[in-house]
């Protein structure tokens, strides 16, 4: 059998710390105001009933909602070639599932999963992506995802196109910051780095709050002076309250934002300087990425206008778009071409004259052009640059990009007010600048002593990443001294034991107790809380085949493919036990959709071998020495092969 999986546990866990979120304050100066709560907006239309009606068609207000039979057009089989899945939306009793299933060597469906689609992110203006929530009440997204480009149609999420993709992708508090209201947070959840939980009964969209600030204080006594109207701010608070949701300088790993550590997740209040809440940080210019158009970069991209900057401030996302009511089609157009005409009108007509600028007049569709997004690469959205001429084909198709093609190295640059420290942060927490970033840290933390221990958990995770396990250690330590009894930070020194006995219902710390010591009570523990653990049951299947129990792992197996149809490590796993066995087609297949290890490659080419598949198992032998050139045993089999294929060397 193949050995439980055996890595160091600083770095398996060096990446929750890394995924801290970001908040908010009021100046240290002001007089502490009564506090005011968030209430259900739809004590709002009460008295503002024309222009709730009107929002609520807009985007905003359909980012977020319980899934109905519409929202599921012509919903046919969908592949994925590239992991070879098939997945297909269903509705049973009321209910909708994603289906995913894979097409075994008997040309069975394998690995069968149906999972319930609990709520649906995104208005459908360009995106509809479903998620799942799962039994510990967290929420994740799920791979497949509709899209409104050439008529609407069914393809992978970003991220998920990909020949292993993760069967879920976590929903943090960010994301839900920005496509829905205020949800409830369980107590203890509201730290950095905390499990994002999820209160049974979400709001459905955006609301007013958003925008003006808790209602409840003016439902009580109606005053404008008690609610905030973003016309009354000035130019860049203004601004401030669409970026708050509308500015990602980019979605890559860089970071593009951190939140204040010692913000909450939805502590911003219109009005306030986004800077208070969260610091945004953008590649270095020069570096290949100034003229990158993403699908959240709306802000970012009007920041760039010659229009915008003229305009001194002045020009702002209200001077086009009124936020209570978005026109579509041709209206719109003739809208944002009036708004155009204010101050190039005669400009306009005077090249029009001289038959060195068309006739038609359609602003938008030369001077801020539909264009295909780089990160949501089934996307079209337009492009809030101004610029003079359109780009060349600018929806041309584009592939995902992955590993290092969606990596950066390099300087993190500070995108509008910043500080060194969380500068010096930015650049180690997605690796990017990691040599020098972690100097900077070393020096801004030993000069400024933060209080909080985020600081020293990223400098710990990039020593980890660099090698320097004693240095990661200490910095750990440190870190644990300013949040003792802190579950994540004794994972990260490598005691999981004692992460279980400060939270005993964090499924995680038992995981990294059951692969630290092969110990199957402790996964079976992490599989109670989360059953949905699709890696647990992979490593219990594992801890069960070394022991002997070899029907009992294979069934482990077949859930974790079950719930995870994809992961390269169970399918690499049930092919050895199958091969074992002697059912040999069946392990091939399954060492098809296992990882590119070296060992996994030799295990595959042997099973090949054994089915007289020679040529094919050359192959195989070929890759798993490609990945371990010195691999003894794939060396000795390639001189095997070679003689038997008549190539002896």
């Amino acid at each position: 059998m193949r050995p439980c999986p055996r890595i160091a546990l600083a770095a398996v866990l060096a990446l929750a710390a890394s995924m801290v979120s970001v908040g908010c304050a009021h100046p240290a100066s002001a007089p502490a105001a009564p506090e005011n709560h968030y209430v259900d907006a739809a004590r709002c239309a009460n008295c503002h009933a024309a222009i709730a009606a009107t929002y609520r068609q807009t985007g905003m207000a359909r980012a977020f909602y319980t899934p109905a039979p519409e929202d599921f057009p012509a919903s046919r089989p969908f592949h994925h070639a590239a992991s070879d899945t098939w997945y297909r939306i269903i509705a049973r009793d009321g209910r909708f599932y994603q289906r995913s299933w894979q097409i075994g060597p008997s040309r069975r469906e394998e690995s069968v999963s149906e999972t319930s689609i609990d709520s649906m992110m995104g208005s459908g203006n360009h995106v509809r992506t479903y998620l799942h929530r799962t039994p510990r009440n967290t929420l994740v997204e799920l791979p497949l995802a509709w899209y409104a480009e050439k008529g609407g149609y069914y393809a992978m999420n970003p991220g998920f196109d990909t020949p292993h993709p993760p069967a879920s992708r976590r929903v943090g508090y960010d994301c839900m910051f920005c496509h829905n209201a205020y949800p409830e947070i369980p107590v203890g959840h509201d730290d950095s780095g905390s499990e994002p939980v999820f209160a049974a009964n979400l709001p459905s969209g955006i609301d007013c709050q958003r925008c003006h600030g808790p209602g409840e204080a003016h439902i009580a006594t109606p005053s404008k002076s008690n609610i905030v109207n973003p016309a009354k701010l000035s130019d860049e608070r203004a601004l401030d309250v669409c970026a708050q949701c509308h500015l990602e300088t980019t979605s890559f790993p860089l970071p593009n934002v951190v939140r204040r550590f010692d913000k909450g997740p939805f502590d911003y209040q219109p009005g306030q300087s986004l800077s208070t809440f969260v610091l945004h940080f953008d590649h270095a210019p020069g570096t290949g990425h100034d003229d990158k158009l993403e699908i959240v970069s709306s802000v970012y991209r009007l920041r760039k206008s010659q229009c915008f900057l003229q305009s001194r401030g002045a020009l702002t996302c209200t001077t086009c778009h009124n936020p209570h009511d978005i026109p579509h089609g041709p209206g719109a157009a003739a809208k944002y071409d009036k708004v155009c005409g204010k101050c190039h009108a005669a400009k306009v007509q005077t090249l029009v004259a001289a038959q060195s600028h068309p006739s038609d007049t359609r602003c938008t569709a030369c001077h801020m052009p539909k264009r295909r997004t780089e990160d949501v690469v089934h996307a079209v959205v337009t492009d809030h640059l101004i610029q003079r001429r359109a780009p060349a084909n600018p929806t041309a198709e584009l592939a995902e990009r992955h590993g290092p093609a969606a990596q950066y190295r390099g300087e993190v640059v500070p995108y509008g007010e910043s500080e060194p420290i969380y500068t010096a942060f930015a650049q180690v927490s997605a690796k990017s600048n990691l040599e020098a970033g972690i100097r900077r840290l070393e020096s801004d933390i030993e000069t400024l002593k933060p209080a909080r221990p985020e600081f020293l958990i990223e400098l710990g995770d990039a020593y980890s990443a660099t090698g320097q396990s004693s240095k990661a250690a200490e910095a750990y330590r440190r870190a644990l001294a300013k949040r003792p009894n802190s579950a994540l930070i004794l994972r990260r020194l490598g005691d999981p034991l004692q992460a279980t006995r400060v939270d005993p219902n964090d499924p995680q710390a038992w995981y990294d107790l059951g692969l630290a010591q092969s110990n199957a009570d402790a996964l079976r523990r992490a599989i109670a809380l989360d059953p949905e653990f699709a890696e647990a049951h992979n490593t219990l299947g594992a801890v069960l085949a070394e022991s002997g129990h070899a029907s009992e792992a294979e069934s482990e197996f077949q859930t974790a493919l079950r719930l995870a149809p994809a992961n390269a490590g169970a399918h690499g796993n049930i092919a050895h036990l199958l091969a074992e066995r002697g059912d040999l087609a069946q392990a091939a297949w399954h060492y098809g959709k296992a990882g590119d290890s070296a060992q996994d490659q030799f295990n595959f080419a042997v099973t090949l071998a054994r089915m007289n598949r020679l040529a094919e198992a050359r192959v195989h032998l070929e890759a798993a020495l490609k990945a371990d050139p010195k691999m003894p045993e794939a060396l000795r089999l390639r001189a095997d092969l070679d003689e038997m294929l008549g190539r002896g060397r």
